[in-house]
Parts: C-alpha cells; structure tokens; sequence
C-alpha cells in the first residue's frame, strides 16, 4: 500500500499571525487542504477526502460562496493544476481509478471534488450525510454545497459502532475496502465528522484528522498555544464546542503513543513534514 500526501487547495487566510502564529497581522497566512491518496492492490485508487473540484476553479465564488473565497483563499484563483483530480492524472492515473473516496466530513473544502469522480463509492458517517443534504441550520447551509452532491454520489453510510482501536471507536466493515483503511467517528467539528485510519502503509500507522483539530498545537502540549485567528474560527465552526476540546485530548494521548502519525487537515508543517517523508521513503527502498 503507498500513500501520496496531497495538497488540493492552499488556503491564504487573513493574517498570518492570527493563523499561523508568525508573520505579520496583515499578510496572508498559509494553510492547506491535505488529502490522501492511496494505492492498493486490489480495491483501485482510494482517495481520503478531495478538496475543491476543477468547477469549484472555474466559479470559486458562486459554487463556494463570497465569504469563504474572500476570506480564506483571497483575490488570487484557485489553481485547477492543484486539484485532486489533475494531482491524480499527472502521476498516471485516470479519475475512474478511484474507486472509492472516504472524507473525513462533507464540509466543501473537504468534499467540493466529489463531482469530479462520479463513479467512486463515498465512504461517510451516516449523521455526517444526512447533515449534509438536510441542511437544518443556517451555518450548515453554509458549511455544506448541494452543488457538490447534485451529481448523487454512490453512499456508502455507517453508524458509529465497531471495533476499538486504540481507545476509539473504529469502523472497519468499509463496503469494498480492506480493513487497514477505517472510519473513527469523531463528532464535534461537524454531526458525522469522522477522522480515517490507514494500517499497512510505510513509517506505521497514520490518522487523518480532518478537522478534529486545526493546528498541531492544539494536541501539543509541548508547544506553544494555539493561534488565536484559529482557535475562533475553531470554535466558531464547531457544531458542538465541548466534543471538540474533548476530542483534542484523545489525539493528543493517541500522538504521545509514539507509533501513529497523527495529523490534520489544514496544518501546513504537519503537511510539508508528511511530504517529505513519503517522497524520501521510495529513494530509501530503492537504495535498501
């Protein structure tokens, strides 16, 4: 099984300092939207969550909204070259090789690609899909695009039960999948929102958080306090604030084990580190 770490969307927030804890208040910051892609032998192309979709660059702010455009990505277009489905073409895939997609929530900078792989099975948290079509609340019709879902994904749902891994709930049975690839639901962020687990894979276990937290020192004790920009904007998203700061205390036990590479979506260190290491790793088995 090889993973590639994958950009789909760099993020220019307001305020470097406010988000990134450095830099001026008064330049852009930097985040980014990492997805995962995996190769495996025999289940295709899996794809944990998609970032923005090729439309999504052509109309960012009719099919994401003024506010998100204006406020996170700025003046500058988003880079089509950038988006999952290019990033996929350019290292010899075709978009029908992804064969299955498992995001870590529906939120549109997480699942605004999805239309650009209609044919993929869509691996989510049942209460996570139904948020997403309902739409009961003012801020998950913002958070949430029908745009993104107007293609009718082919669902896979599953209720937040199973096996336990490491002091968390763990959903293994993934339709198509094999059980090194799972769901561990993680409300708070979001109603379904879920963090996704990789066994098998080279340098050891890795959980993509999502969303479960923003920046690595909200699970870092060792580190300095969260930025501040960040940590509003964290709570202000939260669909419930408790679960969160609850949350950031189970992945901060589960990143002391030692042996699991945790990691969220939008940390840009935690990114480029991550990157790295999966480009130098295939130049470490060839030289083996």
């Amino acid at each position: 099984m090889r993973v590639h770490h994958l950009s789909c969307l760099t993020f220019c927030p307001l305020s470097a300092r406010l988000v990134n804890g450095r830099g001026s208040l008064f330049e852009r910051g930097r985040m980014e939207a990492h997805c995962l892609l995996i190769e495996t032998e025999r289940h295709g192309l899996v794809l944990v969550d998609t970032g923005i979709g090729v439309d999504d660059c052509a109309d960012p702010k009719g099919r994401l909204g003024g506010l998100f455009t204006r406020v996170l990505i700025g003046t500058s277009t988003p880079s089509v070259a950038q988006t999952a489905l290019k990033q996929i073409e350019a290292l010899g895939f075709r978009a029908s090789d992804v064969r299955h997609i498992v995001p870590t929530h529906l939120d549109l900078d997480h699942a605004g690609g999805l239309p650009d792989f209609p044919h993929a099975t869509v691996h989510v948290m049942a209460a996570e899909k139904d948020a997403a079509l309902l739409r009961r609340t003012m801020p998950e019709k913002s958070r949430y695009r029908p745009v993104h879902f107007a293609h009718g994904p082919k669902w896979s749902t599953y209720e937040a039960k199973g096996e336990r891994w490491r002091g968390f709930e763990a959903v293994r049975a993934l339709e198509g999948l094999p059980p090194e690839i799972f769901l561990i639901p993680l409300a708070g962020h979001s109603r379904g929102h879920a963090c996704v687990g990789v066994e098998g894979a080279s340098g050891g276990p890795l959980v993509h958080c999502g969303d479960a937290y923003f920046h690595r020192a909200a699970i870092d004790d060792a580190r300095a306090p969260m930025p501040a920009g960040l940590r509003v904007f964290e709570q202000r998203l939260a669909f419930d604030r408790s679960r969160v700061a609850e949350n950031h205390a189970r992945l901060r036990a589960l990143r002391e084990g030692g042996d699991v590479r945790v990691f969220c979506a939008h940390d840009p260190e935690e990114y480029d580190a991550l990157r790295t290491a999966a480009e130098v790793a295939p130049e470490l088995r060839r030289a083996g």
